[in-house]
This record gives C-alpha cells, sequence and structure tokens, in this order.
C-alpha cells in the first residue's frame, strides 16, 4: 500500500494515479509492494530529519529510509516541496514534473539503486527518466 501525507500544506492532486504509476514501476524491477509512506514536509522538517537520523547538516529535496524485506517493498520516503520548487526553478522544469522525479527517485532507492558514485548517478537517473516515460501513458 502506498500512502501521502503532509507535514505542510501540500497535497498531491491524483493520489490514484501516482500510486498505479509507481505500482508499475514496482512491477517492472521485479518486486511486490509491501508499505510505502510519502511525508511531504518543508525545508525545516526534512532538514530536522536528516540531522537526527543521518547525521547530516544539510538540506535536500529527499530522505528515503528502506525497510523493506527481500523483493517486498517497505519504506518511508520523506520530500520537502519547498527543496523540489527550488530545484524545479533552476532546472527550469515545472514543479510536478521535478516532484515526480523525486517520488520516483525515492523508490528508486527502496529498489536498491545507490547515487554516491558518478556511475550509480548515471544508473539513477537513466531508472528515472524511463520511470517518467510511464508516466505518461497514465497521463498526470
Amino acid at each position: 500500500m502506498i500512502e501521502f501525507f503532509s507535514e505542510n500544506e501540500f497535497q498531491l492532486v491524483d493520489d490514484a494515479a501516482v500510486i498505479q504509476w509507481l505500482s508499475q514501476l514496482i512491477s517492472s524491477e521485479e518486486y511486490t509492494l509491501g508499505d510505502i509512506s510519502f511525508v511531504f514536509c518543508n525545508d525545516t522538517f526534512l532538514h530536522g530529519i536528516n540531522l537526527e537520523f543521518l547525521n547530516h547538516d544539510t538540506f535536500t529535496d529527499i530522505v528515503s529510509f528502506d525497510y523493506s524485506l527481500g523483493k517486498e517493498l517497505h519504506g518511508e520516503i520523506y520530500i520537502s516541496t519547498e527543496r523540489v520548487a527550488e530545484n524545479a526553478s533552476e532546472l527550469g522544469v515545472s514543479f510536478l514534473d521535478e516532484l515526480h522525479r523525486v517520488i520516483v527517485h525515492g523508490v528508486l532507492h527502496l529498489c536498491g539503486y545507490k547515487d554516491k558514485t558518478n556511475e550509480q548517478k548515471k544508473i539513477m537517473r537513466e531508472k528515472e527518466d524511463s520511470a517518467l516515460e510511464l508516466l505518461k501513458d497514465i497521463n498526470i
């Protein structure tokens, strides 16, 4: 089950379509869906999580906690909508496009993809792009 929560005023426009999209992605990666919670928040909230749990004193757009059991995905994904908006502006893309990229980035982390090295970042970006292509078929 995928659930969405908000620590700020942000709400997804079409939860069902995002769930359908992510479910297709998870299946295409040969995983099954367990319980994944997305929490939308502001920079301050996510910075606190980053400090408390990861000992990182930086702002970020996403923090994910992987509780997966084998090939069954479970996790918590925290997304700063403030950071997503700023990144979208800097990259010259829409907020929604950047939000979808960050959402799928979190799920890909749960699927085992990393992004520490240049090669890992390249693979992650390719996977994100491929997932975003799936999204076009759903018409969000």
